[in-house]
């Protein structure tokens, strides 16, 4: 498929090509789930934790005899049944982290990106840098593109110049062409993606194996 290419000023410039394998194949909504889902359950710290019985202090001595008193019988002041006492069943630092097929996750980015071109929410915009590093310059340049939406910037490489400038700028947020993360770039109003990303992706996502030569390893 042909996608147009805009300069920084806003202007459709020319064309490329992109993938329809990447950028233009049917949408599968569940394995976004799943990849989501994964996402956020890996980003879980899993630090929450609650004292049992045996944790709280306390005395661990019969609070009165076990009979002729009118009362309820009680073994300890640690009884999950008292203010002060152990919880029952309560959480404890634990780790929440899975990991799902890479196969399913590289199905998960192809139909987002597929999603987002569908629905007319994704630019590619000519390669830039902000050299000076300021706030203003970057503003300047997405006026031209998108409208003050949450935004993922996809890059190329890193360039820190561009994420100086954009780390003031509250509903833009930037990805790597090979580190993009599905809870984002679904989330997101629009994804603009400079030139030379979206022709990374074109070959990170491409299925298609190198034929390896007999007796070649």
């Amino acid at each position: 498929m042909e996608k147009s290419v805009y300069s920084v000023e806003g202007n459709e410039i020319k064309s490329i090509e992109l993938d329809d394998e990447v950028f233009n194949r049917k949408v599968n909504d569940k394995v976004i789930y799943y990849a989501i889902k994964n996402e956020l359950a890996n980003r879980r710290v899993g630090t929450a934790s609650t004292k049992t019985r045996s944790e709280v202090r306390g005395s661990g001595a019969k609070p009165w005899r076990q009979k002729g008193t009118g009362r309820a019988r009680a073994g300890t002041r640690k009884s999950p049944i008292w203010v002060g006492g152990g919880v029952t069943f309560g959480p404890k630092p634990r780790d929440y982290s899975y990991s799902i097929p890479k196969k399913m996750k590289r199905l998960a980015m192809k139909s987002i990106l597929s999603l987002k071109n569908q629905e007319n929410r994704l630019k590619i915009v000519e390669d830039f840098t902000v050299k000076s590093g300021k706030t203003r310059d970057l503003v300047a340049i997405l006026k031209n593109l998108v409208t003050e939406e949450r935004t993922v910037l996809v890059l190329a490489e890193d360039d820190n110049m561009i994420k100086r400038a954009g780390s003031n700028i509250p509903w833009l947020g930037f990805l790597s062409y090979n580190r993009l993360r599905a809870h984002d770039l679904f989330y997101g109003k629009n994804v603009l993606m400079l030139e030379s990303a979206a022709l990374k992706l074109n070959e990170f996502y491409n299925n298609k194996k190198r034929e390896v030569p007999h007796g070649g390893s």
